[in-house]
């Protein structure tokens, strides 16, 4: 380190400012074998922040199962998942938080978001396809949510418009513990050759490194240790935290990314997202086990006279670092001369776990990029855990204690009036779902959606599932069912399950029993990744997602998003959920059980929030989802849909508005009725089937040992018949639902 006057040393105080902790600028020290100076310290601060290190949740991120059979990269190796898909090809994909942004500023929060994730996807030389989202907010009659939902939605429609991806299918929650805290979680998936991956490392001393893409702001600065904050009333403090993002940008650097991935001038490419220059620079370095030498002086700005520290940090998008072979450079520069993009030489690859950043011929930043990254020498912590006073108290509910009402109708009418069971028309519709034309969807509503792999019939179904309520009333077998759901809906569109991305948004790390709820969705994700053969290849953790209102922290529902892919061979079987033909047959297929816990209905409608999760058996479950894949492989049935919020009913009115056929019903005895049509026990999906196939149909279910109920049939009267008495019309439904969500 050059001794520079101008180069001041950091102390404690500063470092607790910066979100460190006293023992890790105690640990700093000792790494550098003296003090650092502000700008090295504010390195380390965002590099060991939540965000980056995950130094509260690696010790059980490691846990989770990460061999499967079509795995080509596996979790934490490159910026996302790979899997193989057959034919030379392969799926990269990946989900992301982007929740604090979006809190403050929702239009560009939720817009970079969508940016950053598509980044890492094209990074490693795939081509995105397809998009989808999760969104949570809270109760829907707050002017603040309707501003917030407004602003979200359009951020990702302009972005992702623009951009030219399309989104396929996602979902929408509404609840009051997210009032100040939403979350934003966005899933990308992209189609390579197996052999085109581009690797987020750096090696060979002496190759130069590039930024490329657009010029450093200072926008976005310390965003990653804003990330791993509290949300507060002065969380507006933090706006210039909130990247900018430039959709027309991205789309110029995805072009020149891809063609100079069919190049062999690259070495290493790496996305620019949280913490900027000093991440691309410390991952790629300690990835291939050599240093950088960085001269911030070469990197293009938007503004005058910024300092080192605010280049390093500055969160600016639709950047990347790229590492090339000497000699070459040449031919990098040209390509990105060809799409009007920056390309700057800033530095170089050198030996030694050494990164050095210059700026006016002084070093202002040597440290060892080792020391910096998540699986070196970031900090991991244990942290306690305790379950809170809270679950016990969900266990003691008592169904018998619910008086079942005597107008189900109105119920059936009351759930479709509700946010979170209602249509979301006017968020999808704004969202282009065709351009790209992968969407096979669209016209064949399904659980899932379906892109296709061009130049083959392959599909991609993709599903984005957490039920919170359910999370929050039992972490572990919450997750499961999580895992489980994404599995289903992607089942009951014809695809079969492959791998997992997760986005864990959860309260404080520090606080034990919102630890605790972390540790569970872990276990519970655990048990049923490793059951449906669903490996998990990456991700995001997002703690601190909670308000702090008159000094107490108030957490969000936990909400571990599952995001899941699955394998179709020929995207002409894919199976929908709309009834089809007169006539047909319903059968609901699964296990009955008398459970009414976490419902809509018993929340809304009853008013009581304190219930366990619904019944569920992962055995059971597994054995249902193999018994639909081989019906849907034989064209014994013609639609299919499981059974989720709002249970049986919503189901059944769902599968009717998708066609305007009507249907006639009759319940079973053994169940309450209202625990039959509302009850969200899981492990139940409803099909039709042809008169013809029905012995086939039933012998079928026998071999498999799984239950199931004949319910009614079909019928060109589009009217909803149970019991022999009018729930209503599809019309009707139709109305009542899209007439709910109008921010």
């Amino acid at each position: 380190m050059t001794n520079n006057t101008q180069i001041k040393l950091s102390n404690l105080d500063q470092a607790l400012e910066l979100g460190l902790k006293k023992e890790e600028f105690i640990n700093i020290c000792d790494v550098l074998g003296r003090t650092p100076n502000f700008t090295e310290l504010s390195i380390y601060s965002v590099m060991w922040s939540e965000h980056c290190s995950y130094k509260n949740s690696i010790h059980w991120l490691k846990k989770l199962p990460k061999d499967g059979p079509h795995m080509l990269v596996k979790a934490g190796e490159e910026n996302a998942g790979l899997v193989d898909i057959g034919d030379g090809l392969a799926c990269a994909f990946k989900i992301e938080s982007h929740n604090h942004p979006s809190a403050l500023e929702p239009y560009q929060g939720a817009a970079t978001g969508v940016g950053g994730i598509n980044r890492d996807i094209f990074t490693m030389g795939a081509r995105p396809i397809a998009q989808m989202n999760s969104l949570r907010f809270g109760s829907y009659e707050n002017q603040r949510t309707k501003w917030l939902l407004k602003g979200v939605v359009k951020g990702i429609s302009d972005y992702g418009n623009s951009f030219g991806i399309p989104v396929l299918s996602g979902e929408v929650f509404f609840d009051k513990s997210y009032d100040q805290n939403p979350l934003v979680n966005a899933f990308s998936a992209g189609i390579m050759k197996v052999d085109d991956l581009i690797s987020a490392t750096a090696s060979g001393p002496g190759n130069p490194v590039f930024i490329v893409g657009s010029s450093t702001g200072k926008d976005g600065i310390h965003g990653a240790a804003f990330a791993s904050k509290d949300m507060t009333e002065d969380s507006m403090d933090d706006l210039p935290a909130v990247q900018v993002g430039d959709p027309f940008q991205e789309k110029l650097l995805l072009e020149a990314s891809l063609e100079l991935a069919k190049t062999d001038a690259v070495v290493g490419m790496q996305d620019m997202g949280a913490a900027g220059i000093t991440c691309s620079s410390s991952e790629m370095s300690a990835a291939g086990n050599v240093g950088m030498r960085i001269d911030l002086d070469k990197v293009p700005t938007r503004q005058t006279n910024m300092n080192d520290w605010e280049i390093l940090l500055s969160e600016s998008q639709e950047r990347m670092l790229v590492v090339v072979e000497k000699g070459k450079e040449s031919q990098v520069k040209n390509i990105f001369d060809k799409w009007d993009l920056n390309c700057e030489l800033i530095g170089e690859v050198i030996s030694g776990d050494i990164l050095e950043f210059y700026k006016n011929g002084e070093c202002v930043a040597s440290l060892p990029p080792s020391s910096l990254v998540l699986g070196g020498g970031a900090p991991q912590y244990e942290r306690d855990y305790r379950e809170p006073e809270y679950f016990k108290k969900y266990k003691e509910f008592n169904i018998n204690k619910v008086n079942e009402p005597n107008d189900l109708v109105e119920v059936g009418e009351f759930l479709f009036s509700q946010p979170n069971i209602a249509s979301k028309r006017w968020v999808y519709e704004q969202y282009d779902s065709m351009v790209g034309t992968n969407n096979v969807s669209t016209n064949n509503p399904s659980d899932a959606g379906v892109a296709l792999v061009k130049g083959t019939n392959k599909g991609i179904v993709m599903s984005v599932d957490c039920n919170s309520r359910y999370v929050h009333a039992d972490p572990e077998v919450g997750t499961a069912i999580a895992v489980s759901e994404a599995a289903r809906n992607i089942t009951v569109s014809g695809g079969i399950p492959s791998a997992i991305t997760n986005c864990l948004n959860f309260g404080n790390p520090y606080h034990p029993e919102s630890y605790w709820q972390f540790v569970g969705a872990i276990k519970g994700m655990s048990k049923a990744c490793e059951k449906f053969k669903t490996p998990v290849t990456g991700g995001n953790v997002s703690f601190y997602n909670q308000s702090v209102i008159n000094g107490k922290e108030v957490p969000v529902f936990p909400t571990p998003t599952i995001g899941m892919i699955g394998l179709m061979d020929d995207v002409r079987n894919i199976m929908s959920l709309n009834f089809k033909f007169k006539d047909d047959h319903i059968f609901l297929i699964g296990k009955l059980v008398e459970d009414i816990s976490s419902s809509e209905y018993l929340v809304k409608y009853h008013k009581i929030e304190k219930s366990p999760a619904p019944y569920f058996n992962l055995d059971e479950e597994f054995n249902l989802q193999s018994c639909i894949q081989q019906l849907i492989q034989k064209k014994l049935i013609n639609a299919a849909h499981d059974c989720a919020d709002g249970g049986f009913f919503v189901s059944l009115v769902e599968m009717a508005m998708s066609s305007s056929l009507g249907c006639n019903i009759s319940l079973p005895n053994q169940l309450r009725k209202d625990a039959f049509l509302f009850g969200e026990s899981q492990g139940r999906i409803l099909v039709t089937v042809a008169k013809a196939e029905i012995d086939v149909f039933k012998n079928e279910m026998k071999s498999h040992d799984i239950p199931f109920l004949s319910m009614g049939i079909v019928e060109t009267n589009p009217e909803i018949i149970i019991d022999s008495l009018s729930f209503g019309t599809v019309e009707s439904f139709i109305k009542i639902s899209e007439n709910v969500i109008n921010p």
